[in-house]
């Protein structure tokens, strides 16, 4: 009841009728600030000063990312004495005309700050400006599933460039279908500018993965995840200090085929192609197993047998023109950290180095088999027609009310739908990293977008999460094969 009181006060307001005192108002307040009040207050707990920064930060992502980026592109263009400092934002740094190829230095950190911003705000505005009329003008009605349609539109779109620009990369390369040629020459000092350019924003995207996943409700594989983003950013970061980005560029792209794969199904499901949309999931079945498990793990076998046949151990010093090396490797610790302080200073092999990647590599692995053995799981209940109960009730999205705008006299729409701000619905209902309740209520992807709800209202982000249910409404809801919601 009270909700639904909320809910009318809201509609009141947006047509501008008198809205009787049902329940206290809270001054100078947005409605969407209070329709989150009693989220925090549940306890008798008021915000803390984190939990409103993230407020504020969630509901101003895109005046954020546009202030930020037009105060750098107006400083580069009027203040001309400090060019040299702002292009380190749009363009990678460390050319060597001589080569033709960028070496690596600290300021390719600018290029990726400026590539999360991008992020942060280009998401927001195609899924909000694009994405979520293309999905009214398929036919899809109800505003979760234009949200949740908008996400894996967005996610395709991602994974889909960065897959084929990776793709193009090992394709022209010396190491194309030859993981032998992954360690050869090493260390190789410098990049070609695509090259390069891919690696950063790669390692940008992820960075900005470990902020979603800590602003989002929690899910039960939280840790998982969390852990998943931590260690693929450490390895993005020491494979690039460490002149390794050849196999990065390997992995990145075995991982996010199956990226591509996923919200491809969910949105068959979105457009009511329901037998593509469960073909396609059994695509994505086969192609987890075969990239993130066979293919992986033959590369780390080659981490194992081939490095030590390919590279010479030992210690290295100088640029691409006057590479000095190998000698001893210093019995230290602190020879490790040389590559990050100085790009063309001391870099150092050995089997040490080579077994803590290899062992970042696996611990990834241990947590990809983990998601892949509860799929499994699932999905064999699936083909043997068992089932349990679904404590999701999932049943609540046939009473979703469609999206159908309202006009004043004026013909103005009252309630256009926006996937990055968007009032909470009655029901439960998918919100998303650029919505109000898109913040955790306390300061705390599977691969990173797929989807977990729940009944009592609060906003849930989109994500796989397979862990401790396993009924067919369950994994067929999460990939969005069950049922159509338009």
């Amino acid at each position: 009841m009270a909700v639904g009181t909320q809910h009318l006060s809201q509609d009141r307001e947006k047509l501008q009728l008198p809205v009787p005192h049902l329940e206290p108002r809270q001054h100078n307040d947005s409605p969407s600030q209070k329709t989150a009040m009693p989220r925090w207050r549940a306890k008798g707990k008021e915000k803390s000063s984190i939990a409103l920064a993230c407020t504020w930060v969630v509901n101003h992502q895109i005046s954020i990312s546009l202030n930020v980026l037009g105060l750098l592109f107006c400083i580069h263009v009027f203040f001309p004495q400090g060019r040299h400092l702002t292009q380190k934002f749009f363009r990678i740094s460390y050319f060597n005309p001589a080569t033709g190829k960028f070496a690596l230095g600290w300021d390719d950190i600018f290029f990726v700050f400026y590539w999360i911003i991008v992020f942060t705000g280009l998401r927001c505005i195609v899924m909000d400006y694009i994405l979520s009329p293309i999905a009214a003008a398929c036919g899809i009605g109800k505003k979760k599933a234009k949200v949740r349609f908008a996400e894996q539109a967005w996610i395709l779109l991602y994974y889909s460039m960065f897959w084929s620009t990776g793709m193009y990369i090992m394709y022209y390369s010396d190491y194309w279908l030859n993981l032998r040629a992954l360690w050869r020459n090493w260390p190789v000092r410098e990049m070609d500018g695509l090259a390069k350019w891919y690696y950063l924003v790669q390692f940008a995207f992820w960075l900005q993965q470990i902020v979603v996943v800590n602003i989002e409700e929690r899910r039960k594989d939280h840790w998982q995840m969390f852990t998943h983003h931590i260690v693929t950013c450490a390895l993005i970061f020491l494979s690039y200090g460490y002149h390794q980005s050849k196999v990065g560029n390997l992995i990145l792209a075995l991982m996010d085929f199956v990226d591509i794969i996923l919200p491809a199904a969910k949105l068959l499901r979105y457009l009511r192609f329901q037998f593509l949309c469960d073909a396609m999931f059994g695509v994505f079945i086969v192609t987890w197993l075969i990239t993130r498990h066979v293919l992986y793990l033959w590369v780390c076998w080659s981490i194992y047998a081939h490095i030590p046949e390919e590279i010479k151990y030992g210690c290295y010093e100088g640029s691409t023109q006057n590479l000095q090396g190998p000698s001893p490797v210093p019995d230290d610790w602190e020879h490790l950290t040389w590559p990050f302080r100085d790009p063309v200073g001391l870099v150092c092999w050995n089997d040490n180095i080579k077994w803590g990647f290899l062992g970042m590599l696996l611990a990834l692995q241990v947590i990809m088999l983990m998601w892949f053995t509860l799929i499994i799981k699932v999905a064999y209940k699936v083909l043997s027609g068992q089932g349990a109960d679904d404590n999701r009730s999932d049943d609540e999205d046939e009473e979703e009310e469609e999206d159908i705008p309202s006009k004043d006299g004026k013909g103005k729409v009252l309630n256009a739908v926006h996937t990055c701000v968007e009032p909470r619905p009655m029901i439960e209902k998918e919100t998303l990293s650029t919505e109000p309740d898109f913040v955790k209520s306390r300061l705390g992807q599977t691969p990173v977008h797929k989807s977990s709800r729940r009944k009592d209202g609060n906003g849930q982000s989109s994500g796989i999460n397979v862990l401790g249910s396993s009924d067919r409404k369950e994994l067929l809801g999460r990939i969005g094969c069950d049922k159509s919601t338009n």
